[in-house]
C-alpha cells in the first residue's frame, strides 16, 4: 500500500462546490479495484486547506491502473475545476504505523507480527516441506528464495508493503506460477494443515479472529491455485492483489 496526499487552497466562496464535487467523485473510487481508501479533510486552523488522504494498492497501480481504466474519466471530470488549486500531490510510503487504543483496526499484516513474523514463518514452514512426503515432490528445485516470495505476497495481501506487485510480478505473476502443476486436493489439504501447524509451531498469533481469517485465506489462496493447475485454467488475472482484512474478502467472481 502508498498514501497519496493531495494539497488544496480552496476560497470559502468555492468550498461548498469544492466538498460536493468529491462527494460524486467518490463513486468513481469506490468503484476502483486500485483504491483501498479515501479521505477529504479540511484544516481547522487555515479553513482554505483541504488535504485528500487515498491509499493506492502501489504506485504503479495508482498511475498506470485507475489513471487509466475506466474509471478515471468520470473521477477526473468532477475534480477537473479544481486541479489548478492544488498545492501538492505526492505518493508516500508508511516509515511507521501505530494504532491506539481509540484507532482503527490494526492491518492483517501488523498482528501478524510483520515482515519478520511471516519471513520466519514460511521458512519454516518450507524446511518441513522438504520433508514431507505429500509436498516435497511438488517443491522439488524450488528457487532458494520461494519462501521469502511467498511471505512477501502474504504480506502484501494482508495490507503490509507492496513488495510482490511492485518487484516480483503481481496477481498475474502468482497465478501464472501454478499453470500445468496438476495439483491435487490431497496435496492442497496437506499444504494448508502443514502451514497452519508451523504457525502454531512459530508463535503466530492465535487469537480466534486473526486465525478464523488466516484460515479462511489459506482456503481461498489454495483452491484458487487448484483452478489455475488445472487442465483448463481461466486466463490469468489482470487485476491487483487481492485484499483481505477483518472481515474482508475478494468478492467473488463466476
Amino acid at each position: 500500500m502508498i498514501v497519496e496526499y493531495i494539497r488544496y487552497a480552496i476560497p470559502a466562496e468555492q468550498q461548498a462546490d469544492f466538498e460536493a464535487a468529491y462527494a460524486r467523485a467518490a463513486a468513481s473510487l469506490r468503484a476502483a479495484p486500485e483504491c483501498a481508501d479515501y479521505e477529504l479533510t479540511r484544516c481547522q486552523e487555515d479553513s482554505a486547506s483541504y488535504i485528500l488522504r487515498i491509499r493506492w494498492t502501489s504506485t504503479p497501480d495508482h498511475l498506470e491502473g485507475f489513471r487509466k481504466g475506466e474509471h478515471f474519466p468520470a473521477f477526473f471530470a468532477e475534480i477537473k475545476p479544481y486541479f489548478h488549486a492544488i498545492q501538492e500531490m505526492r505518493h508516500y510510503d508508511t516509515v511507521t504505523e501505530v494504532t491506539g487504543t481509540g484507532g482503527a483496526n490494526p492491518t492483517l499484516y501488523a498482528w501478524a507480527g510483520g515482515a519478520e513474523a511471516l519471513d520466519r514463518l514460511f521458512t519454516r514452514f518450507y524446511e518441513h516441506v522438504a520433508d514431507d512426503e505429500v509436498l516435497a515432490p511438488v517443491f522439488a528445485g524450488m528457487d532458494p528464495h520461494h519462501a521469502q516470495h511467498v511471505a512477501a505476497w502474504i504480506g502484501e495481501v494482508f495490507g503490509g508493503p507492496a513488495v510482490y506487485s511492485t518487484e516480483h510480478g503481481g496477481h498475474r505473476h502468482m497465478a501464472s506460477r501454478h499453470l500445468g502443476r496438476h495439483l491435487t486436493e490431497t496435496q492442497r489439504r496437506r499444504w494448508v494443515s502443514l502451514l497452519q501447524d508451523t504457525a502454531d509451531e512459530v508463535g503466530l498469533p492465535n487469537d480466534p479472529e486473526f486465525r478464523g481469517v488466516f484460515s479462511y485465506y489459506l482456503e481461498w489462496g489454495t483452491r484458487m491455485a487448484l483452478i489455475y493447475a488445472g487442465d483448463n485454467p481461466p486466463p490469468l488475472p489482470e487485476t491487483p492483489m487481492p485484499k483481505w482484512d477483518w472481515g474482508i474478502t475478494p468478492p467473488y467472481r463466476a
